[in-house]
């Protein structure tokens, strides 16, 4: 960064005021279009969310197979949980496989 004059310190200052008022409207943003991590989520948003039936959701959480906060008769899911859940089913490529092999970090092949 080249240093600046004094009479440069306005259009510096300008240019920060616009940067920060773009960083707040992203940050707005994201927090309206429902990224909040802490969004708690009922069965029917769930299921939704999920794009499974509400049967299919109960069934899970008495399987133990679905993150799930009860209550008293009420369950909810937070939806960074569910997000995460979702992203633990991943199965890896067949390159992926090669490559963890190859640096040995596929604990099934460590011996």
């Amino acid at each position: 960064m080249k240093p600046f004059t004094f009479d440069q310190i306005p259009l510096m200052m300008n240019k920060i005021h616009d940067k920060l008022e773009y960083l707040e409207k992203l940050i707005e943003r994201i927090s309206v279009t429902g990224e909040n991590k802490d969004e708690l989520l009922n069965v029917e948003e769930a299921s939704k969310l999920l794009n499974l039936s509400i049967p299919t959701i109960y069934s899970k959480v008495c399987k133990k197979e679905i993150p799930v906060n009860k209550k008293g008769k009420r369950i909810y899911f937070y939806r960074h949980e569910l997000m995460n859940w979702i992203k633990s089913g991943r199965v890896k490529t067949y390159m992926e496989m090669k490559n963890d092999i190859e640096r040995g970090q596929n604990s099934k092949f460590n011996i």
